[in-house]
Formats: structure tokens, sequence, C-alpha cells
């Protein structure tokens, strides 16, 4: 189990308890109007892990991601990154930073290489390091051969690629992502998930916000998961799924209806599957061996099955059982 301890929700969740790690958050506040977005948040992130911020719409990620980046204030609660106190030290907390927002911050008339440029001027690399730079962010999302091509005429999975590219041209010791991935081709999506993982080799600290579950379950260490401006869960992708309590589920289609009473052990709970075809069941089983078990029960009471598919849990499963949906409809929050 991991140092993070597990947690889940039910009233006041209690303290957090982790080693000191490189971004620390602690009874995080935030409201815009009489709307409360925050309430209480603590979490820690350690030095060279990618975490990932899970969260219904309007569960409080982007005003997150936001706070960390300096470009709002909390109104309550401490943040500290690589040992600076955010509310004294935001100038140097930007200097370790990389923040990449959903929407494209881009120059359209500008070309590739001249928007890297001007980010890393303005993170205050020298004309020597700035070229060094941008040329290093180029080919590390792929776009060296679209360096002099203006941003206009970049598809919008280039776009996305080299708005990563601005995020990391300083190479930052903390990087923020608020939903890179969202509304890219298969190939870009790839490829922004390849440079993300590279830059955590390298040493960079990931924050990465998502709708994609698949993504978290691919580059995540752990996960943060948070609704209604609270920490829900926290902990690698096993151990939230483990948290939520899923379990393995098998989907039997039988030739007709099932025998009766073929399955009355207590150790299943059996469920008709929704809609009008009564020759299919799902089972919930306490594990994946017992799945021999559940078709050796159909054969011997007479059953003749036809197929099945077992679902092991995941993160989806987890992230519903936890919130309750799949999606809030919501401001972006």
């Amino acid at each position: 189990m991991s140092q993070l301890c597990l947690i889940r929700a039910s009233g006041n969740i209690g303290t957090v308890l982790a080693p000191q790690g490189i971004v620390e958050v602690a009874r995080l506040a935030k409201s815009y109007g009489s709307r409360l977005v925050l309430h209480d948040l603590s979490f820690t992130v350690r030095a060279g892990e990618v975490v990932g911020l899970l969260g219904p719409n309007g569960a409080g990620k982007t005003t997150t991601l936001s706070i960390l980046a300096t470009l709002r204030a909390a109104d309550a609660g401490t943040v500290r990154i690589a040992g600076f106190d955010l509310r004294a030290h935001p100038a140097a907390i930007r200097r370790k930073l990389g923040f990449v927002p959903q929407a494209i911050a881009l120059y359209p008339s500008l070309s590739a290489y001249q928007n890297l440029d001007l980010f890393a001027r303005v993170q205050g690399l020298s004309a020597s390091e700035a070229r060094r730079s941008c040329a290093a962010a180029l080919e590390e999302v792929e776009l060296s051969d679209r360096a002099s091509d203006p941003v206009a005429t970049l598809s919008g999975g280039m776009k996305r690629r080299l708005n990563l590219a601005c995020g990391v041209v300083h190479r930052p010791e903390v990087l923020l992502l608020d939903e890179p991935t969202v509304g890219v081709d298969p190939q870009s999506r790839e490829k922004i998930l390849r440079t993300i993982r590279n830059l955590a080799g390298a040493g960079a600290t990931v924050i990465y916000s998502t709708h994609y579950m698949d993504e978290v379950e691919r580059i995540c260490d752990r996960v943060l998961l948070i609704d209604r401006g609270r920490l829900v869960a926290a902990g690698t992708v096993a151990e939230v799924v483990a948290l939520a309590g899923e379990h393995p589920r098998i989907e039997i289609t039988f030739e007709r209806e099932p025998p009766p009473n073929w399955c009355a052990r207590p150790l299943l709970s059996v469920n008709s599957v929704a809609g009008a075809e009564r020759n299919k069941v799902e089972l919930k089983l306490d594990n994946l061996a017992q799945v021999s078990e559940v078709l050796e029960q159909a054969r011997v009471a007479g059953g003749r099955v036809l197929e099945f598919s077992v679902h092991s849990p995941n993160l989806s499963d987890a992230f519903m059982t936890l919130t309750g949906r799949a999606l809030r409809d919501a401001e972006p929050a």
C-alpha cells in the first residue's frame, strides 16, 4: 500500500498522512460568490510522480490547477511547491512550474518555433538557452519538421502537442496539465502521453487532469479523486478500485432462460441484465478464480451457455461508485 493513506469522504475526511512532497496542499478553500468550489482540500505529491487529478465536471479540478499555477488566489489554505510558500513567493514558484491549460494558448500568426521562443524568453532563458530548449521541445513533441509553419496552419492535434511543448520548454520541475488530450486524434494522443512519460522519466513531477480513465491507468503512479471540492479518494489505481469495493463480474448468455436455482450459492449475487433478453444473467464475483466454478455450475444444472464475458473492475467503475456518476452537468470548476 502506498504511503499516502487511502481515504473516502464521509463528512470530515480527517488528516492525510504523507511524506513531505514537492507539492503540498493543505486545507485549500475557494468560492465564487455563494458557490463553494473547493472545501478543505489537502494532498501531497512526491517528486517524480505522475498523479492523475480526477473528478466529475464542476468538481474543482481546473480551479485547483489554476491556484497551483498562481493564476487564482485561494480563499484559505496553504500551498507549497518546491519548498516555496505560494502566497509569499509566487514568482519563485512560477519559475519552477509549467502550466498547460485546456484551452490552446498559442499565437496563430507566429510559427511553432516563434511561439516556443516567446515562452522560453518569458521564462527567463537566454537567447542561446532558448534556441537549444526550443529545438529539444519540438523534437520531444515530434514537430521539428513544422517549426517554421504558422500555428494557424497546424492540425488540432499538432496545436495540442505544441501547447504542451510551450509548457515544458523551460524544463520545469512541476508540470500542471489540464486535459491536454481533449479533442485530439489517436496518433497525437499517443504522442502526448509518450511525451508526458518521457518528461516524468527525466525527473519532472506531473499533475494530470483528465476525463479519460484509460490514460490515468496507463501513465499515472497515483490518483487523486475529488468531488464537489473535497478529496474523495487517493492512492494507486488498484488501491482506489479496492477502496470502492468493486468486484469482477461475469455476464452469461444461455440458449434459453437459465435453469431455476442454478446458481443458489450465497457467494454470488445474481441480477438480470437490463433489457428484454431473459436468457442473460450478470453475476458479481468475489474474485476471477470463480469464473470456472460458475460455468461448471451452469453446466451441471443443465443450462447451455452460448457465450460469456468477464469484466474486471477498473478505474471507471470506482469513479462511478465513489462519485455517483460518470460526469456531472455543471460549469467547469
